[in-house]
């Protein structure tokens, strides 16, 4: 299994950023993905998630309304949306994948850095 981000880089305030996330290797087991953020010296955090299928969502409220996630099953591939930018956006950003809705993700990408400048 492996998950392998791409789409990070540094953006204005206010700018706009697409996230990918391929999968590859057993992805039928990925009922969730999702994207998760580590700033400098703070906890990784969950961004937003996705289920296969249903397609539900959820959103950290910190990016409510600006961020969208979503998913494309014949390309094994995620995505994350990120529009009105804030420096306080500045991470790492992780995709993840996990079998079931609840609990901690099965498995990680390495990571791609969304630096924001003010």
């Amino acid at each position: 299994v492996q998950l392998v981000e791409s789409g990070g880089g540094l953006v204005q305030a206010g700018g706009s950023l697409r996230l990918s996330c391929a999968a590859s290797g057993n992805t039928f087991t990925f009922n969730v993905m999702g994207w998760y953020r580590q700033a400098p010296g703070k906890q990784r955090e969950l961004v937003a998630r996705i289920k296969n299928g249903t397609g539900t969502t959820n959103y950290a409220d910190s990016v409510k309304g600006r961020f969208t996630i979503s998913r494309d099953n014949v390309k094994n591939t995620m995505y994350l949306q990120m529009n009105s930018l804030k420096p306080e956006d500045t991470a790492v950003y992780y995709c993840s994948a996990q079998t079931r809705w609840i609990g901690a993700p099965n498995y990680w990408g390495q990571g791609t850095q969304v630096p924001v400048s003010s």
